[in-house]
C-alpha cells in the first residue's frame, strides 16, 4: 500500500478523537464537501451496481470521496458508470483510471477501497453487503435492504461483529426540507408525534401506492452485454422476458424487477421502506415491531399457497390494505390508495406528512409553539439534518452510527415483509417482536427466509 493511502486511512481512523475538540459540527459549513477537501480526508469508493438510481447516488458521493472502480453485470451500465466518474472527477483534476468489473468480489478484494455503494436490484443487497462488511468496507446501500426477514437478521449479526459504518438509502430521514414552512417534513413529523403534540397515538396510515400490472411478457433474447445468470443471483434461473412499453419496457430485469416477488416485494417494500420506516420511528417502535399483521390484496396473476402460478407477468400486489397492530396499542394501516404519504391520528389531533408537504393543526401550531431546540438533533443522533450522503461520510470519518441505521431499517422492513407474507398466504400473521419470530403458524414461519440458488447463498 502506498504511503498516501496509509496517511488517509490513518486520518479516517483517528479523526473521531479529533472530533471531540471541535466546537461546531461539520454541518454548519455552507458547503459540507469542504470537510473532505484534502485528498487524505477523502475515502476511496467502489461502486457496485451502476444503473439508473446509481447516477444520483454517485453524484452525491463524489462530493466526499473518489471513485476508483465500478461494477455491474450489465456491461453497458458499467461502461457508462466509469465514464461518468472519469468525467466528473476529471473536472476536479483527478484523472485516475476507473477500473471496471462484472464480479463485485473484485471490488471487495481491493485494499484501497474504503467505501462501497450498493445500488443493485433488491435481491442482491444482502449478499453483497454481508461480504463487503466481512471485507472491511463501510457501506451505503439503497433500500429496501433485504428480500426476507432472515436476511435482515444475518446482516445485523455481521454488522455487530464487524462494527462497520452502514447507511441505508432512506433519504426521508435526512432531507425534504419545506422552504415555505422552514421545516424538515418527515423529521418534524416524527418530532411532533414523539413530543406529544397529537397526544396518545391511535392510528397511523401509510399510503404507498400500488404496484404495476404487465399482462403476458414474451421470452426474449438476453441483451448484449448483460450477464443474465449473474443478474438473477439467488433467484431461480428463468428465461429473460421483455416487451416494449412505458418508460423502461416490461421486463424481469432493470427497474421493473420491483414488481416481481422473486427479486423484491412490490410497493410494500419499495415505498414501505420509506413511509413505514418513518411511521415506526414516530410511534417509538423503531426497535420493535407489530404483534399481528393481516390484510387483503389484489395480485395481477393467480396465486396458489402464496406462490404465483404464472411466470410470464408481474406478480407483486397491485392493490392492498393491511393492518398492523403494535404492542403499544397503535394501529398501522398500509394501503395502496389515498394520497401518498403518512397520516398520524392521536387523541388530541392529527396531521398529514408526505414528500409534497406537511399539513394539519399541529403543524400550524408550530408558528406559536415551536418544538424544543434540540428536538431534531436528538432524532438525528446529535447532528444537524440536511444531507443524507454527507451524514454517511461524516459518520465514516467519525466512526458514528448514521441516521438511517441498519437495526431500525431491519425492523421497518420486517413489518413490510410480514405484510407481504400475510397477503400472499391470505391470513393473519402473529409476530413476536422480541423473539423476532412468527408465532403459531409453522407454514408461515418458513416464509421468514427463502431458498437461495446454489452458489449464491449468504456467506454467514
Amino acid at each position: 500500500m502506498s504511503q498516501p493511502q496509509t496517511t488517509r486511512r490513518d486520518f479516517l481512523q483517528t479523526s473521531a478523537a479529533a472530533a471531540s475538540a471541535a466546537v461546531l459540527p461539520l454541518w454548519v459549513s455552507p458547503n459540507p464537501a469542504r470537510a473532505f477537501a484534502s485528498p487524505n480526508e477523502r475515502p476511496v469508493i467502489g461502486c457496485i451496481g451502476t444503473g439508473s438510481r446509481w447516477g444520483q447516488i454517485v453524484n452525491q458521493a463524489m462530493n466526499y470521496g473518489d471513485v476508483a472502480t465500478v461494477c455491474d453485470v450489465d456491461a453497458g451500465h458499467a461502461n457508462a458508470g466509469a465514464k461518468r466518474c472519469r468525467d466528473t472527477q476529471g473536472k476536479k483534476g483527478d484523472n485516475r483510471t476507473i477500473d471496471i468489473h462484472e464480479d463485485y468480489r473484485k471490488v471487495l478484494e481491493r485494499d484501497d477501497v474504503d467505501v462501497v455503494t450498493i445500488v443493485t436490484p433488491d435481491h442482491w443487497h444482502s449478499k453483497i453487503a454481508i461480504e463487503a462488511m466481512q471485507a472491511g468496507k463501510d457501506i451505503y446501500c439503497e433500500k429496501p435492504l433485504t428480500l426476507t426477514i432472515d436476511e435482515g437478521r444475518k446482516i445485523i449479526g455481521v454488522l455487530d461483529e464487524t462494527k462497520r459504518i452502514f447507511q441505508v438509502g432512506t433519504q426521508q430521514r435526512s432531507e425534504y426540507f419545506d422552504s415555505q414552512k422552514k421545516l424538515y417534513r418527515f423529521l418534524h413529523a416524527v418530532a411532533l408525534v414523539r413530543e406529544g403534540r397529537i397526544g396518545k397515538v391511535k392510528r397511523v396510515t401509510c399510503a404507498i401506492g400500488g404496484s404495476s400490472d404487465s399482462g403476458p411478457i414474451p421470452k426474449a433474447d438476453v441483451p448484449e452485454g448483460l450477464n443474465w445468470e449473474k443478474w438473477l443471483g439467488q433467484a431461480p434461473l428463468v428465461d429473460f422476458r421483455y416487451a416494449p412499453g412505458g418508460t423502461w419496457g416490461k421486463t424481469r430485469c432493470h427497474y421493473e424487477f420491483r414488481w416481481w416477488y422473486e427479486y423484491s416485494g412490490g410497493k410494500m417494500t419499495d415505498w414501505g421502506a420509506h413511509h413505514v420506516d418513518i411511521a415506526q420511528w414516530a410511534i417509538g417502535m423503531e426497535n420493535s415491531g407489530p404483534v399481528s399483521v393481516e390484510g387483503t390484496a389484489t395480485h395481477p396473476c393467480e396465486f396458489r399457497d402464496g406462490h404465483p402460478v404464472q411466470d410470464d407477468r408481474y406478480n407483486a400486489a397491485t392493490e392492498f390494505n393491511v393492518t398492523c397492530m403494535f404492542p403499544n396499542g397503535v394501529e398501522m394501516i398500509i394501503r395502496h390508495d389515498t394520497k401518498n404519504g403518512i397520516t398520524f391520528e392521536g387523541e388530541k389531533g392529527s396531521f398529514y406528512c408526505g414528500r409534497s408537504g406537511i399539513e394539519g393543526e399541529p403543524v400550524d401550531d408550530l408558528k406559536t409553539n415551536p418544538l424544543p431546540e434540540d428536538a431534531l438533533t436528538k432524532l438525528y443522533k446529535g447532528n444537524q439534518p440536511g444531507n443524507h450522503m454527507f451524514n454517511f461520510f461524516h459518520c465514516v470519518k467519525e466512526r458514528e452510527t448514521p441516521v438511517s441505521d441498519v437495526h431500525t431499517h431491519h425492523r421497518a422492513m420486517t413489518t413490510c415483509h410480514l405484510a407481504n407474507i400475510a397477503i400472499r398466504l391470505g391470513r393473519r400473521i402473529e409476530w413476536d417482536p422480541k423473539a423476532e419470530s412468527i408465532v403459531g403458524d409453522d407454514d408461515a414461519k418458513q416464509w421468514e427466509a427463502r431458498e437461495q440458488r446454489k452458489g449464491y447463498e449468504l456467506n454467514v
